[in-house]
């Protein structure tokens, strides 16, 4: 099946160092500000049909997370990536993110709906 006419999903799945919990929870409420996050929808990117973070409770890596961003279709994914790649989010926010991650713990992937 292709993804260009279904549901997408961006997943990534990270672990947050341990002595950095405190700070994550803070880059987080930048990250909504930055956003525009209310309820699930991301005000400023409205490729974005809806996010969520989860955060592990049991079994698999403590201080582990999944982020889950839905997307009309691969062409929505896309110009989100676009516009992110040119925002200031990239020098400002994400440095920060990527110093709270356990970085061999971090992965990326695209995934389409099939029902």
């Amino acid at each position: 099946m292709r993804g260009d006419n279904l549901t997408v999903f961006l997943v990534e799945t990270y672990v947050i160092k341990p002595d950095k919990q405190a700070e994550f929870v803070a880059y987080k409420e930048k990250w909504k500000k930055y956003f525009g996050y209310k309820e699930g929808h991301l005000e400023r990117f409205k490729e974005v049909k809806s996010h969520r973070t989860f955060s592990q409770m049991l079994g698999g890596n403590w201080g582990g997370y999944v982020e889950m961003w839905e997307f009309e279709n691969l062409a929505a994914c896309e110009k989100f990536f676009n516009k992110i790649m040119k925002s200031d989010y990239m020098t400002k926010l994400n440095p920060q993110f990527a110093s709270l991650v356990v970085p061999a713990a971090y992965s990326m992937n695209v995934w389409s709906s099939v029902m």
